[in-house]
């Protein structure tokens, strides 16, 4: 399965990008704003895209999701500082697969990734 970053930290990307290879995905690409994500992930189609909520620009991570999921469905998991109800329940409008509070471990990366498929 291939896989996309979006996260505007560049440290806790580089940590995502790891964590991710280390459990046998293809990251595929990486983007640290809202709108070059949207253009990458519409060019790549990843089967996943791991989202931070908060970005650097007009997009967050939740206008990217619905902005990418009226194009098509991949799977998304949301990895954020900001797990508060009113981010999980606008994120809920347009439907994701997690949503992992940061500070993100592998092995929470790995069951959100064991339970793909199941929903």
């Amino acid at each position: 399965m291939t896989l996309f970053i979006v996260e505007d930290d560049n440290i806790q990307s580089l940590i995502l990008e790891m964590m991710v290879s280390k459990l046998g995905f293809d990251c595929k690409g990486k983007s640290d704003n809202g709108k070059h994500a949207v253009e990458e992930i519409l060019q790549i189609k990843p089967d996943i895209i791991l989202m931070d909520v908060m970005l650097k620009d007009t997009y967050d991570g939740i206008d990217v999701a619905r902005i990418i999921k009226s194009h098509y469905d991949p799977v998304i998991i949301y990895v954020s500082g900001n797990s508060d109800g009113i981010h999980k329940n606008r994120a809920e409008k347009y439907g994701y697969h997690d949503f992992i509070a940061k500070p993100v471990s592998i092995h929470k990366l790995k069951q959100a990734f064991d339970t793909i498929g199941e929903n």
